[in-house]
Formats: C-alpha cells, structure tokens, sequence
C-alpha cells in the first residue's frame, strides 16, 4: 500500500512538473522554443535569445535609464560573414498606460527612439497594431528608418501594460545598414515575450 501511495505521489509531482514546463514555455512551432531567455524583473517581461545572439548581464547596468535589460547580435553571428549588428532592449515606462492610450504612446516612442539612435533620418509607419503579451493588452509598431544612402532599416516596438502598476515595452533596433536577418530575428525575440 505504501509503495503504491509513493508511486502515485511520484505520478502527481512528475505531472506537476511537466504542466508547469508546458503553461511557461513557448509553443513547439515558436521560432525560438526552447531557447535561453533573459527574465527582466524590472519591466516584468521575459524574452528569448536567439542562437548567435547573447545576453551580458553587466552591461544591462549601465544602459540608459529608460532601459533595464538588452541582447545583442554577435559580430559575425551567419555563417562567419560581418553581418550588421541588431539588438533588442526591454524596459519599463514611467508611468502606466492605460489600454485606451497604447496606441499613442507606443507609436510616440517608437518615433522618439528613432530620433536619438537614427537621428535626422526619417522614420514612417509601416505597422501600427493591437497585440497582446500573455493574456495583457499590448500594441506594436514597425518603424521604417530611411539612411542617407537610401537604404531603410526597421526599428519594431511593442509596449504591453503588465499589471495596474507597471507598463513595460521590449524594442528591436538593428544598424543602418539594412539585414532580412536580423530583422527576423528581432520579430521572433519580439514574439517570444511573456510576462513574468
């Protein structure tokens, strides 16, 4: 009786364990499934790190202000070729938005950020949409960047309202020289982010 009671307790904590894997990982089809993910307390999100990316956490201190953590392309991530460097930073607003005003703040920021990492090129909208994080309200906006040169590259945002306290955002940026890549890239990070 003892043994079956032991086995059965065995049965429930490995069920347990493997609902809770299934409820926090990403679906089987997500691009990046199964890989390392940065969990950033401070805006409550979590995204995943592609292959050829990495995340250092020291250098998440001494980023700017409105952001609290970041990943990064490594330099010669493809197939040893100098592909452009892309970087994807997550951070926390300071102050709450409410769902109604999402769309606004999200597409103000995408355009501020814009001006202080390209500044004095244009930036149009090419997306601007409602989304959401998990179960929370969020929007998205793609930015497209046109350099001196004529080439254009994307800056993508998304800002989610976590929880009646906190409104967080996660953005990808990528050089001023244009990759189909790293573009894809950011857009699967982008997917890839939960709430914490």
């Amino acid at each position: 009786m003892v043994a079956v009671g032991v086995t059965a307790l065995a049965v429930l904590l490995a069920g347990i364990g493997t609902l809770g894997w299934w409820l926090t990982r990403e679906g089987d089809d997500a691009p990046l499934a199964g890989r390392p993910r940065v969990s950033d307390t401070a805006a409550g999100l979590s995204y995943a790190i592609p292959e050829g990316w990495e995340h250092d956490a020291a250098k998440d201190a001494n980023l700017l202000d409105a952001f609290t953590s970041q990943i990064a392309r490594k330099p010669g991530a493809e197939a040893g070729r100098d592909e452009p460097g892309a970087a994807v930073l997550a951070g926390r607003s300071r102050q709450v938005i409410p769902p109604a005003g999402l769309r606004q703040q999200t597409e103000r920021a995408a355009r501020s950020n814009a001006e202080y990492f390209f500044p004095d090129q244009p930036a149009t909208i090419e997306d601007s949409h409602p989304t959401q994080i998990g179960d929370q309200p969020a929007h998205a906006v793609t930015l497209k960047i046109t350099n001196p040169k004529g080439s254009t590259t994307h800056l993508r945002m998304t800002v989610v309202t976590v929880d009646n306290r906190r409104t967080s955002f996660v953005m990808g940026i990528s050089g001023d020289t244009p990759s189909a890549t790293a573009d894809h890239e950011i857009d699967a990070v982008l997917r890839s982010t939960a709430t914490r």
